[in-house]
């Protein structure tokens, strides 16, 4: 059924939505640094602004998902996508306002998590009626879309454009290209196949929840690293390591391209070493690479860690779905639903711990920041076990066969 025109044409779709999804969040957050000097922000001010990004993006994507039963999730992100891409151009045109800024900053976030929310439904129904997993490869999409965005960044800085300028430039491409396939998406008809409102609340009663906060703190963990990375690596390569402002996006392309290159082999390595010994050198590899951020003495050195850091951490997250899936004995996604949480809990984390430490060294704050997420990581070798939980047995065939159901 997902093999025919319409299925192919959605297929394409989420893996556009995937790709402008990426590159709108490298555009801006390779930019941090500019955004800083910009509007003259103190480290404080500017770790309060990163802050407010996961947490307004948590509210829109509770939001989006009550939309979703109304006027399905194809809708929601046909709309939010093209306004992420808005909201970045007008980040750009706040000039000093901080106020205008702290505003733009917030739509931004209720936007990508509606986008976060609908994306995400979107490739699991692609999967559901493809029949195979596809969502590592919608995300490797957004890898590569994310390299061209720290690229862009660069190149944008070593022209001396205005920052204005290099985020609609962006924004405008993405803003075209969301339009022009966003009526391919998944529509509400399509997602009707799915379990009711009523089965998932009953389903939901027989996930356990142990394995999942198992998971979920591994996951918490390697978003929490991430987001050090995203929000802080190219300040970090920029004010204390002396890299020019076409460098510093470079920390976060290395990141992204060594992610790709990473989950392109995860599975096979799965199959092969199963999922504990694949998630411990995972968290070795991370470990490693944080602990090179961290020890950095030039730009150059930093952007080499920073590649090895995403070798490691890129495993994690998919790992923790896929062990979220075998504990899940409704095969409804409800355990998968519950460990993506874990996704805004480790992004709050990381912008708060690492925006409160920074500011206690002039010279060295982010270099001593940088190492609470490394020294977390080691919580995963405590959790690795967890990757290998034991099936629970289905129970969609008991659902089907109960009265009421």
């Amino acid at each position: 059924m997902g093999e025919g025109l319409g299925g192919r044409q959605a297929r394409f779709a989420i893996y556009v939505a995937f790709a402008v999804q990426g590159l709108c969040f490298a555009s801006l957050v390779t930019q941090v640094p500019q955004m800083q000097k910009e509007h003259h922000l103190s480290d404080a001010t500017l770790s309060l602004v990163l802050l407010m990004v996961p947490l307004v993006a948590g509210a829109g994507s509770v939001v989006s998902g009550a939309l979703f039963q109304r006027v399905g999730s194809g809708a929601v992100l046909r709309v939010s996508q093209p306004a992420v891409a808005v909201t970045i151009a007008l980040i750009g045109l706040t000039g000093d306002n901080d106020l205008a800024l702290y505003g733009a900053v917030a739509l931004f976030g209720l936007f990508v998590g509606a986008v976060d929310a609908s994306m995400n439904a979107q490739a699991v129904t692609v999967e559901r009626r493809y029949g195979v997993s596809l969502i590592t490869g919608f995300y490797a999409v957004w890898s590569v879309a994310g390299i061209l965005g720290g690229l862009w960044a660069s190149l944008t800085n070593k022209l001396d454009l205005s920052l204005f300028t290099g985020f609609a430039i962006a924004a405008t491409v993405s803003t075209v290209v969301s339009l022009a396939t966003g009526h391919r998406l998944y529509g509400r008809a399509e997602e009707d196949d799915g379990p009711t409102a009523e089965e998932l609340r009953a389903a939901g009663r027989s996930v356990p929840w142990r394995p999942i906060l198992i998971v979920g703190t591994a996951m918490a963990v390697a978003y929490l690293a991430d987001s050090a990375i995203s929000s802080y690596g190219a300040k970090y390569v920029d004010d204390e390591l002396s890299g020019s402002d076409w460098v510093a996006p470079l920390g976060y392309v290395a990141y992204q391209v060594a992610m790709v290159a990473s989950r392109a082999v995860a599975d096979l390595a799965v199959r092969r070493s199963g999922p504990v010994q694949v998630v411990r050198l995972g968290a070795l590899v991370g470990v490693v690479g944080m602990a090179g951020v961290v020890a950095a003495p030039n730009a150059a050195v930093a952007i080499m860690a920073f590649a090895v850091a995403g070798l490691g951490l890129s495993v994690i997250a998919p790992v923790s779905f896929s062990a979220a899936g075998r504990v899940d004995p409704t095969g409804l996604g409800i355990a998968v639903a519950r460990v993506n949480i874990f996704n805004y809990v480790g992004f709050v984390l990381g912008a708060a711990v690492v925006g409160a430490i920074a500011p206690v060294s002039a010279d060295h704050g982010l270099r001593l920041a940088f190492i609470a997420p490394t020294v977390l990581i080691l919580v995963v070798f405590a959790t690795a076990r967890g990757f290998a939980p034991s099936p629970q047995a289905s129970s969609r065939a008991m659902m089907a066969r109960s009265p009421s159901s």
